[in-house]
């Protein structure tokens, strides 16, 4: 094969790139989209495949835009500013159903409607390398350069709210500016609502990673850009933990679940979401489906702050929260405590990657759990739950089991575990685009006891409303799109004891619900960040491959 060719693209792998078949090769061409006429250029040869990139499009997709980001191609923060939103969220449900199939061998009952949201500004988190470039003329603020260690020279970044977009360049100036500019290598920005404000006020404060003390000139310069910019900072000399406030010293961040009337403090090196939005349609949905009900005693496993866990408890259940960090364990329950649900919380912290049966039994029984592990998956807690047909009064099965993946490969293996090995069924799935314009895929997975039947295969699920009362979530009924609620009011009423859903009804009330009247619509406090709602309807799902979209069952009306 030459170093230069020309290819159609049949679709887009995991990491967004095009796929096409030359010489009996497998081709991944960077830059290219599903359908497309490229000529590409060979960048690494391998026996059975290429990488390549796409040097001239001949016939280009219609989802094909414009990449808003100027740096685009070079930052290695985006990999799919070049193709619509609508045809990146359909790849990113491709790659995950191909990961149950290839890697799992299970295949949905239903595939739930992807959750999306803002295209632009919604990176509430990020890690920005800082290095000091004579050739560059001096120090740079940013992303790498893709797959490089050097640091792209960014004067912008759409995915960055706005303001904080806006503080590459006197960032640049500031840094500058210090006589530590070859000691600090990182500054890792968080932006989160402040605890001593309204709800949507949003604050940033910027972490520095200083290898060196700060002078006190460097202490002057950088109070008075924080008090210009109206930004905190904080210092970190060492791991996570080292991070303390410098100015001001009051700069405390949060995050609000409001159908959940919850307020979860957090330090900014802590894990919480990217995408503070989308996470407050993730909870919604995770807890319309885990149908949590008074009583009921349900575990949150890799539970962080308590993302899960407090919104599990606001529906009245017995929640236990179990984390491997004792600091966010201790954070967990000050949140708890705080909410004023730290009665029907408890937190314990262990290393959930080692369990065993034995190390479970103290837990069981369990009437449901919630599943929200890292990249690495839960291959062993999987493993060690009970059969889904034990009915023993001590270690009876888990009647539902909702799983939050941030890896679609780890899910399809655990998935895998639960279905052939533990008795499960995978009753549903679907996809949240967590990370607009990445090739990054955030998923969802509903697992019951085979045993329980499969999901009706004759009825629509997102085709019909039904009646059944909400856990404090509702969704908008057909052509109605959710607005944004910032405000956090009293959650809607809870189920009466013994008031159940099936998978089937939850998935139901997903998309056909009528949206509750309880928050109170008011004009949002003014603020530098622009904040828009997440939603959670079916996107039009473009052709990116074989089968991709085709599965989707959309409502009536949807074009």
């Amino acid at each position: 094969m030459p170093s230069s060719f020309t290819a159609t693209i049949e679709s887009l792998d995991q990491e967004g790139r095009g796929i096409a078949r030359l010489d009996g090769k497998t081709v991944f061409v960077e830059g290219a989209l599903t359908g497309e006429t490229v000529i590409a250029q060979t960048l690494k040869r391998k026996p059975s495949w290429e990488l390549a990139r796409a040097e001239q499009v001949l016939a280009a997709s219609p989802e094909r835009v414009t990449p808003h980001c100027p740096h685009f191609g070079v930052c290695g923060g985006c990999s799919l500013q070049h193709a619509t939103p609508a045809l990146q969220v359909a790849a990113k449900q491709r790659v995950l159903e191909d990961a149950l199939q290839r890697i799992g061998n299970v295949r949905a009952d239903q595939l739930l409607p992807p959750i999306h949201g803002p295209a632009w500004g919604y990176r509430y988190r990020a890690r920005l390398s800082v290095r000091h470039v004579f050739k560059k003329g001096g120090v740079l603020v940013g992303f790498h350069e893709r797959k490089s260690s050097y640091v792209a020279d960014m004067r912008e970044c759409p995915v960055l709210p706005p303001t904080v977009s806006a503080l590459l360049m006197p960032l640049r100036e500031l840094v500058e500016s210090l006589s530590i500019r070859d000691r600090l290598p990182q500054i890792e920005v968080a932006v989160g609502e402040s605890l001593h404000n309204p709800v949507d006020s949003l604050t940033c404060v910027l972490v520095l990673r200083i290898l060196e003390a700060l002078s006190d000139n460097d202490k002057t310069l950088l109070r008075e850009f924080a008090d210009r910019h109206g930004i905190a900072f904080w210092l970190q000399t060492g791991g996570p933990d080292t991070a303390r406030p410098f100015h001001p010293q009051d700069s405390a961040l949060a995050y609000s679940l409001p159908e959940f009337a919850v307020t979860l403090p957090f330090a900014p090196t802590e894990f919480t979401q990217v995408n503070h939005d989308i996470n407050r349609v993730l909870v919604r949905r995770a807890l319309a489906l885990l149908d949590p009900q008074p009583d009921e005693r349900i575990a949150d496993f890799f539970c962080g702050l308590g993302n899960f866990t407090l919104p599990i408890a606001r529906c009245g259940a017995r929640v236990i929260g179990i984390e491997g960090s004792p600091a966010l364990v201790r954070r967990a329950e000050e949140g708890a405590q705080r909410n004023g649900l730290d009665e029907r919380c408890t937190f314990l912290c262990a290393n959930l990657f080692q369990a065993t049966p034995e190390t479970l039994a103290p837990l069981l029984p369990l009437d449901k759990i919630l599943i929200d592990p890292p990249r690495e998956g839960a291959v062993e807690l999987v493993k060690a739950l009970p059969h889904a047909s034990d009915e023993s009064e001590k270690s009876a099965a888990v009647r539902r089991i909702v799983y939050v993946s941030c890896n679609p490969a780890t899910l399809a293996r655990d998935a895998a575990v639960l279905v052939h090995e533990r008795g499960y069924a995978l009753r549903a799935t679907g996809v949240v685009n967590m990370f607009p314009h990445t090739a990054h895929v955030e998923s969802m997975a509903v697992f019951e006891p085979a045993a329980v039947g499969a999901l009706s295969t004759t009825q629509a699920p997102f085709s019909k409303g039904v009646s059944a009362k909400p856990t404090g979530v509702c969704l908008p009924q057909e052509g109605e799109e959710e607005q944004p609620s910032f405000y956090p009011s009293p959650p809607a009423p809870l189920p009466q004891a013994g008031e159940r859903r099936t998978t089937h009804e939850a998935i139901e009330q997903l998309s056909a619900c009528k949206r509750s009247v309880a928050h109170e619509k008011s004009e949002p406090s003014p603020s530098p960040y622009e904040r828009s709602a997440a939603r959670e309807e079916p996107f039009p799902s473009p052709a990116c491959g074989r089968g991709v979209g085709e599965r989707v069952v959309y409502r009536n009306g949807d074009k």
